[in-house]
């Protein structure tokens, strides 16, 4: 299995746990995708920093984080205290959270996420949390321009891209990729 240096598994599955949580427990699988890959941008372009670390990839139904999508599908063991401690296994085309009575306030209850990730996880639920699945799937192909259309399979997003397509400068880029290239070597050192 390949993986990412910066994703950070308890943070993917907090942030999907926030999001349940707002939904009153249960979204499907395409929108929670969405709304994850939504708040990741968010945080990429508010403050160069990723939420969750996963890879970023162009898919059929628009961009998505790779890493989490497979946690989703249960392509992939969960870490103690990661995936499985929150989200429940998906039924049909939807996925909830595993014990609701966990979450009484988020900020109380999700100890993974800093409260910059919980104002971009709430932001990024205000703006699209009513939004119906399919009316997410068009606005992450229309408005997300790093996203490709990957005929049939998967391409991956650099952030690269995405940093230019947030209107980043190639200076602005250039720090901010190496900033995150330092993180992955020190993940990679304590690892």
């Amino acid at each position: 299995m390949a993986t990412a240096p910066l994703f950070s598994e308890r943070k993917a599955a907090e942030s999907a746990a926030f999001l349940l949580f707002k939904a009153g427990g249960e979204l499907p699988v395409i929108k929670l995708i969405k709304l994850l890959y939504l708040a990741e941008r968010l945080a990429l372009e508010r403050y160069g920093e990723p939420l969750t670390g996963d890879r970023l990839v162009s898919m059929q139904h628009g961009p998505v984080l790779s890493i989490t999508y497979n946690h989703l599908n249960g392509a992939i063991p969960s870490s103690p205290g990661g995936w499985d401690a929150w989200v429940a296994d998906r039924a049909e085309h939807k996925v909830s959270l595993l014990d609701a009575s966990k979450i009484r306030k988020p900020e109380l209850d999700l100890l993974g996420l800093s409260d910059t990730d919980l104002e971009v996880l709430d932001e990024t639920w205000t703006k699209f949390g009513h939004w119906d699945r399919w009316k997410l799937v068009d606005f992450t192909h229309e408005k997300c321009p790093e996203w490709e259309d990957p005929d049939g399979s998967s391409k991956p997003i650099t952030y690269s891209r995405l940093f230019e397509t947030l209107g980043y400068s190639d200076e602005q880029a250039q720090a901010l990729m190496d900033r995150l290239s330092e993180q992955e070597r020190i993940n990679k050192a304590f690892a």
